[in-house]
């Protein structure tokens, strides 16, 4: 999430009541995600486990639950709960209207047709000779560009799925980002592509995607990707430009898929993956595949 102006380290401590280690007046420009984050943005930590990885990130400023020596050119947020406290600076400067209030700021390009039934958000861009089918959602900030074809009951810009355990309840961390669907992508129907936390989730110009496929935070998907029904992707993947995915893949978080792959049905995919042809419950090469259920089914 970028800011509308700059503010300073200064502002932000007094807003959240954490306390600065670095100049009052360095500047901050947003916040972000760690696979995301930017010079001058804030990332958030709170468990050791990813410390070396927060401070060493391009992040300029680190709020964070540990008093540890600060990087050179950073500036720190000592908090007590920095999860807590990411929230509050996100929800501070990006409005949570949930479709409760009154539609403003929605801008809807020449011949795009919208059916009647279908719910928008605010903040909304929708460009040239769209479609919009009946009983689509479409939450605030969305991003859609020309010749988008979405079909009936799918859902753009819904919570992302990220939550902690807190004194035995689940407690979640607001997106404040959104989604941005580029020219020439045909959505089936029943697709659920969730907002980012901080930053954009992306489909990327000239991909369709099947009925019933879940597109988590932040995921990153190129262009001309081919993805088939009951696929579910989680978030902070990047798949890279001409993937195609067959149907009921399932794709763990953070993962990356190089260009030119192809994902075969209800494969699973736990790591990152070059090109090539996969296949199998922890996704490995096909003809690798092949060759291990003919030794197997040898050995009976």
């Amino acid at each position: 999430m970028t800011f509308n102006k700059p503010q300073t380290l200064g502002d932000i401590a007094r807003l959240t009541g954490a306390r600065m280690v670095g100049n009052a007046d360095f500047a901050v420009y947003g916040t972000n995600e760690i696979h995301r984050v930017k010079n001058g943005e804030i990332v958030f930590v709170n468990h050791p486990k990813y410390y070396d990885a927060a401070l060493s990130s391009p992040a300029t400023v680190i709020l964070i639950d540990k008093e540890v020596e600060c990087p050179p050119g950073k500036v720190l947020l000592i908090s007590d709960d920095p999860f807590r406290d990411f929230n509050v600076i996100n929800t501070h400067f990006t409005k949570i209207s949930n479709f409760q209030e009154e539609l403003h700021d929605i801008e809807v390009g020449e011949g795009t047709r919208i059916h009647p039934s279908a719910v928008l958000g605010n903040e909304i861009r929708i460009g040239k000779n769209c479609i919009i089918y009946p009983n689509v959602v479409i939450g605030d900030r969305t991003v859609i560009g020309d010749n988008v074809i979405i079909q009936a009951n799918t859902v753009l810009g819904g919570d992302a799925f990220y939550y902690r355990k807190l004194n035995g309840n689940y407690d979640r961390l607001i997106s404040v980002g959104n989604v941005i669907i580029e020219d020439r992508v045909e959505i089936g129907n029943n697709c659920s592509i969730d907002r980012g936390v901080t930053d954009s989730t992306i489909i990327g110009e000239g991909s369709v995607l099947d009925n019933q496929i879940q597109i988590g935070h932040d995921t990153v998907i190129g262009k001309r990707v081919l993805m088939a029904s009951q696929t579910g992707i989680a978030g902070c993947c990047i798949i890279e430009d001409d993937v195609t995915i067959w149907g009921q893949v399932g794709m763990a978080s953070g993962v990356r898929v190089a260009s030119g792959t192809v994902l075969l049905a209800k494969s699973g995919v736990n790591r990152d993956l070059p090109k090539g042809t996969y296949f199998g419950p922890l996704a490995e090469e096909f003809r690798q595949y092949l060759r291990k259920e003919v030794k197997i089914k040898n050995l009976k």
